[in-house]
């Protein structure tokens, strides 16, 4: 129980400096796919501060704190997929490539950091399995995001940031579902 806690205490700070770096970031450079990591990573912080809230709380108390964690992510994915098709209609300045490759290689770095402070709890209670798999599909959204940027740089246009965009928020939905069956 006290390594959990640690755990989260760590996990929930490094969020919660990414969520500030990556959304900044985001506005700055223009990026869809960096904002929505920004913004996810701010929902994960907040699904960490629940999940510390449930430690040493009967596992039916743990499983309704991953519930409304699941909840959460499949709220932002919905908002998420409403700016995809705003932006996909309406024409926007193009995203800066190169910052949103940087921070999101910074962020990549605090995901891989978080999944190994989290890879001793990743089969225990349901609060800390859904820790585990909001972390490792934002590892997965970050590598999204670099691609993203590299294919900016490459094609002159804004759609590879809107395609991982959409991407991100289908991996949000996807884990907030997979967190709902727990």
């Amino acid at each position: 129980m006290r390594t959990d806690k640690h755990t989260l205490l760590w996990v929930f700070a490094i969020n919660a400096v990414f969520f500030v770096a990556e959304s900044v970031a985001g506005l700055l450079a223009r990026s869809l796919s960096l904002m929505a990591d920004g913004l996810d990573m701010l929902a994960d912080a907040f699904v960490y501060g629940l999940a510390l809230v449930a430690i040493g709380k009967a596992a039916s108390h743990k499983r309704r704190v991953a519930h409304i964690s699941g909840y959460i992510q499949l709220g932002l994915a919905g908002v998420g997929f409403a700016e995809v098709l705003r932006r996909s209609v309406r024409a926007e300045a193009m995203p800066e490539p190169w910052t949103m490759a940087v921070v999101s290689l910074f962020a990549l770095i605090g995901n891989l950091t978080c999944l190994y402070l989290l890879r001793k709890s990743k089969d225990g209670e349901a609060h800390m399995q859904a820790s585990w798999i909001f972390t490792s599909t934002d590892a997965k959204v970050n590598v999204g995001v670099i691609s993203a940027a590299g294919l900016v740089a490459i094609t002159g246009t804004h759609w590879p940031d809107l395609i991982v965009g959409t991407v991100v928020f289908g991996l949000v939905l996807r884990g907030a579902l997979r967190i709902l069956r727990l």
